[in-house]
């Protein structure tokens, strides 16, 4: 399974924010694709996919007083709206992505050419609808708030088998979330049971846009999710949703995250000249007690150990007992690495080394 498209992704969860207007959902699509595009991010813009007139019974429309329905009413959009924020995305340079709620809604997926779907944490053991997202082969991502260690596995099992990428979400379904609510350790978890998964980290706490992304790019998160929306004036920005000027913000913690946490933890790190200088400069040489005539086989008692290492000099690291010197070495003058007969005299790339550090 391809799993590179999953890498470094941020999600940018658009949801209903549009509120069924065409301009306000352009206007979403275009103020966050600019802060994608300045911090060299790669981003995808999720709509939310769903068949009104299937997917709520008909004796509950006009409900007001169920909040779900309502808002799923108010922010109902026509086929081409959605067909024109696709294609917004694209020109923006950003990957579309949507939720489908049903299971005409994944069709709808596979009709404006979406290229990755999201399982929503309600949706992970909604079978009939998963079979349908399964049935386009598209890579999915799937957040696992509030849900059972079971269904995650029979779902992670399913997707194994039919070699569909899948990226798992931690989430906590908590809108929004405290900080102490975060569960940041659930990332090593999933990492351990999931080592074949992506995981990353669906975040919705309100707060702060720099600690938990730090701490989640640290435990090994590679995609990331945000609820976004612009303040307008028009309508309430739900504290969970994230501004233009916040994800930018969160974006630039995920570039100090990488600063910092370096290259992929799976070798021993190149260590630059500079650092070996700076350990050079603090490593013992081996000066000589006494008098030492030509001949003499080295012992511990006949040398000390002192800094600064000189330029040709052995150090710590390279002396050995039973050594013969090649040449008298005068008391406390540097034992140099022409002076003894050492493996390291005969090696040029070694002794190269030793005459190009110290002082």
């Amino acid at each position: 399974m391809n799993r590179n498209i999953f890498e470094d992704l941020f999600v940018l969860e658009m949801a209903n924010n549009h509120w069924g207007n065409l301009a306000r959902g352009m206007k979403i699509i275009s103020e966050f694709a600019q802060v994608v595009r300045f911090n060299n991010i790669r981003g995808a813009i999720k709509l939310q996919f769903r068949d009104v007139d299937s997917f709520i019974h008909k004796d509950f429309i006009g409900r007001d007083d169920i909040r779900y329905i309502k808002k799923t009413l108010d922010t109902r959009m026509e086929k081409e709206n959605y067909a024109a924020f696709v294609q917004a995305i694209r020109q923006n340079s950003c990957i579309p992505m949507a939720t489908p709620f049903d299971e005409q809604s994944v069709q709808l997926c596979v009709e404006l050419g979406i290229q990755i779907i999201k399982i929503a944490s309600s949706d992970i053991s909604d079978w009939i609808l998963i079979e349908a997202i399964a049935a386009t082969r598209k890579p999915v991502i799937v957040s696992t708030g509030g849900t059972s260690l079971k269904d995650i596995d029979d779902l992670v099992s399913f997707f194994e088998k039919r070699n569909i990428p899948l990226a798992i979400n931690h989430c906590v379904s908590l809108y929004p979330s405290e900080d102490h609510e975060l569960e940041l350790n659930q990332i090593d978890f999933l990492k351990s049971r999931y080592p074949d998964n992506t995981i990353g980290f669906s975040s919705h706490e309100y707060h702060d846009w720099n600690d938990s992304i730090l701490v989640a790019y640290a435990k090994g998160a590679r995609t990331f999710e945000r609820h976004v929306d612009i303040d307008d004036g028009t309508v309430a920005v739900s504290p969970y949703c994230s501004l233009p000027h916040q994800i930018d913000q969160w974006f630039k913690a995920f570039n100090k995250a990488k600063e910092i946490c370096g290259g992929p933890g799976v070798q021993k790190r190149i260590v630059p000249e500079r650092e070996k200088k700076y350990l050079d400069a603090l490593v013992r040489g081996v000066y000589a007690k006494r008098d030492l005539p030509e001949g003499h086989v080295l012992h511990d008692d006949d040398v000390y150990l002192a800094i600064p290492l000189q330029k040709g000099q052995i150090s710590c690291r390279e002396l050995m007992r039973g050594e013969v010197l090649l040449k008298a070495v005068e008391k406390d003058t540097p034992v140099m690495i022409d002076t003894i007969d050492s493996p390291y005299a005969n090696h040029e790339e070694l002794k190269k080394l030793i005459y190009g550090r110290g002082l």
